[in-house]
């Protein structure tokens, strides 16, 4: 993926810290997958190494609720957006990914 040295090791140590692989020190180490790969669903994934999914601010998780979002136009648009794309994200797994 193109994905360069640095970038990896920290996204794989913090996958590491938060349980979601093993890593192995010295000789033949690496990193392991805790559980099978069709129990790893790449919204979550992608939660914890970009912090948020969401479209706009005042739908990330903790936002302050927005002094314009009775009359926000855009704000239904937007929340069914995060819908569709948290939805999507948590349906594909890293087996998925492994097809194919």
């Amino acid at each position: 993926q193109s994905i360069s040295q640095k970038y990896i090791e920290a996204i794989m140590t913090l996958l590491s810290k938060n349980g979601f692989v093993n890593g192995v020190h010295g000789k033949g180490g690496g990193y392991k997958l805790n559980r099978a790969p069709s129990e790893y669903k790449i919204g979550e994934i992608l939660r914890l190494t970009e912090g948020t999914l969401a479209p706009v601010a005042c739908l990330e998780c903790g936002a302050e609720p927005c002094s314009k979002s009775s009359e926000c136009r855009t704000l239904p648009m937007w929340t069914e957006l995060d819908r569709r794309i948290s939805g999507y994200l948590d349906s594909v797994t890293i087996a998925d990914l492994m097809k194919k």
